[in-house]
């Protein structure tokens, strides 16, 4: 989207991609307001960071300026009400360069079932879905909060959705599986029940 420019922390954006093997899962750990207490070596390798510099470091430390505000909006949200959600996020390498993943959640709760902790999967997403799909409604939304706001960013998006007659995760999770069905990877997925189906989607997607 954007070409180079500078985001707050002074970081130069770089319009390239991190070059990083997409078989692999990123995973993190937040304290209850997003704060890094563990970064696995995958996360470290793509991000670019040192783990010294990533702990204690709130989350959106490699949150890229191409994101809108609403996606994150909705993903804490989310989060906060103990919910898992998956969205689509463009990450911002130190180097400058982005990379795409779909995110995964487990969340821990203390003995009064208070959120303590997140555990954060993230793996990488289809180009084709990104190219097509995801990077004009993402642009359409950073458009729309330029101009008017995150709340019109998000009745937009609402609409958006209303029209597809889907949730956010459901938009998402169809996007990508009609791509990998057309990639024949998930061919075995056809003769289900579209209940299992879209129940379990994601838990094979992430290996769980």
């Amino acid at each position: 989207m954007n070409q180079e420019n500078q985001f707050p922390n002074q970081k130069t954006i770089i319009d390239k991609e991190v070059s990083w093997d997409k078989t692999q899962v990123i995973m993190s750990k937040t304290n209850a307001f997003g704060i890094i207490e563990y970064a696995n070596e995958v996360f470290i390798d793509v991000c670019g960071y040192e783990d010294y510099e990533l702990m204690g470091q709130p989350h959106n430390i490699i949150r890229h300026p191409d994101m809108p505000k609403v996606i994150f909006k909705v993903l804490w949200e989310n989060l906060k009400n103990g919910k898992n959600f998956h969205a689509i996020v463009k990450n911002l390498a130190k180097s400058g360069r982005y990379y795409w993943v779909i995110t995964d959640f487990d969340i821990a709760r203390d003995e009064n079932g208070v959120i303590v902790n997140y555990f954060g999967r993230r793996q990488a997403v289809p180009q084709e879905v990104i190219s097509l799909h995801i990077e004009p409604l993402y642009k359409k939304l950073l458009q729309i909060e330029a101009a008017s706001g995150v709340e019109f960013s998000e009745k937009y998006l609402i609409g958006f959705l209303e029209e597809k007659k889907r949730s956010y995760v459901e938009y998402i999770k169809e996007l990508i599986y009609e791509h990998e069905k057309a990639q024949s990877k998930f061919a075995q997925y056809e003769e289900e029940e579209e209940e299992e189906e879209h129940r379990g989607f994601f838990k094979r997607l992430f290996n769980r």
